[in-house]
């Protein structure tokens, strides 16, 4: 029994080694007020989306300059022919995995053909 946890320790510190961290550990929240905002759309976001910040009137940071809304121009549209060739031609298609996804899966691979063969070893060696 106690030459086991060492095995277990491996292999659960070369799962951890691999894989690296799952998740990114969430920023804690802060309370914001109008100083942390440049432009009063911004605060109202936040605000809309968090109704326990700022004013109860309903309008968030209203001392704050606003952006400017521009109307573009019309755009005139060409139509341009499409490729025939298919995937060929730019249209779909995967190009297979990343170079660093090769690397990490036969990387994952040989890690566990060495547990694999170490716990071999290793129940041959209790057995005799």
């Amino acid at each position: 029994m106690k030459k086991r946890i060492p095995v277990l320790c491996t292999t659960a510190l070369t799962v951890l080694l691999a894989a690296g961290p799952a998740a990114h550990a969430a920023p804690a929240r802060t309370d914001l007020d109008c100083n942390d905002f440049t432009f009063q759309e911004d605060a109202q976001a936040e605000f809309d989306r968090d109704r326990g910040q700022g004013r109860h009137h309903g309008i968030a940071c209203d001392n704050l300059p606003r952006r400017v809304v521009t109307v573009p121009s019309p755009v005139i549209v060409t139509q341009t022919p499409l490729p025939t060739r298919g995937v060929r031609g730019g249209l779909g298609g995967a190009t297979g995995p990343a170079d660093f996804e090769v690397a990490l899966g036969a990387g994952l691979a040989v890690g566990a053909l060495g547990l694999t063969a170490g716990f071999v070893v290793y129940r041959r060696r209790l057995s005799r």
